[in-house]
């Protein structure tokens, strides 16, 4: 038995909208990977960009357990006294709270040059509206898929 491989001309790409309202950040994150990297269809070929477009909705309603919404993390600009702090509940109510789904998502796939790429199927909107009707996406029910992925 020969193992398969996937070539460009085995590869669909489809469209999913995920609606982000009341889900856990964490479990969100683990799916949309999923979606991108392609893991979920059987002819998943590691080295090869077989995931899905992913469309997530409403990012500035997502959940997140625990004191995590509090927590400050740090970074550093490089010049002196340069150190900054944000905590997520900040970032959420700024001006673009759709960075800490990006970011989620980001730290859930590999570091590498695929995962770039990968990465550019991934559009994130704070609110419910999106630019991309003419593809008629098909909606991914994540709050159905498991209790735990939502938080009262």
């Amino acid at each position: 038995m020969k193992t398969f491989t996937a070539t460009p001309a085995d590869i669909e790409k489809k469209w999913i909208l995920i609606d982000a309202e009341g889900v856990v950040l964490g479990r969100l994150a683990t799916i949309v990977a999923n979606r991108l990297r392609g893991k979920h269809k059987p002819t998943f070929t590691p080295h090869m960009d077989m995931g899905d477009n992913v469309i997530v909705i409403n990012a500035e309603k997502v959940q997140i357990t625990g004191k995590k919404r509090e927590e400050k993390f740090y970074w550093h600009t490089g010049h002196p006294g340069g150190i900054k702090s944000r905590t997520k509940q900040q970032i959420l109510e700024g001006a673009h709270p759709e960075r800490v789904v990006m970011q989620a998502v980001k730290r859930m796939l590999q570091g590498n040059k695929l995962s770039r790429q990968q990465m550019t199927h991934l559009r994130v909107y704070a609110g419910t509206e999106h630019p991309h009707e003419a593809q008629s996406p098909e909606v991914l029910d994540v709050k159905s898929m498991n209790k735990k992925n939502t938080r009262s």
